[in-house]
């Protein structure tokens, strides 16, 4: 298990500090899709975000990448 580094602590001073993020289900009608998204716990804001039919660590990825090449990137 992964040890968690915010303890619950989601203040921030500045944007780019600290980004989380999570996957969540969503039915389409036809299927499951999977939406990944990261935010900035500075901003409140979704700063990247991907959808796929699988869960992969290809799914993060997008997300991240997204994330990644927004202006004013860490």
């Amino acid at each position: 298990m992964v040890p968690n580094r915010l303890d619950r602590v989601f203040d921030t001073v500045q944007p780019n500090q600290v980004w989380c993020g999570d996957i969540t289900h969503i039915w389409t009608g036809e299927q499951w899709s999977y939406l990944a998204v990261v935010m900035d716990l500075y901003a409140r804001r979704v700063v990247g975000w991907a959808m796929s039919a699988t869960v992969d660590a290809t799914l993060t990825l997008r997300a991240l990448e997204m994330a990644y090449r927004l202006p004013g990137r860490p």
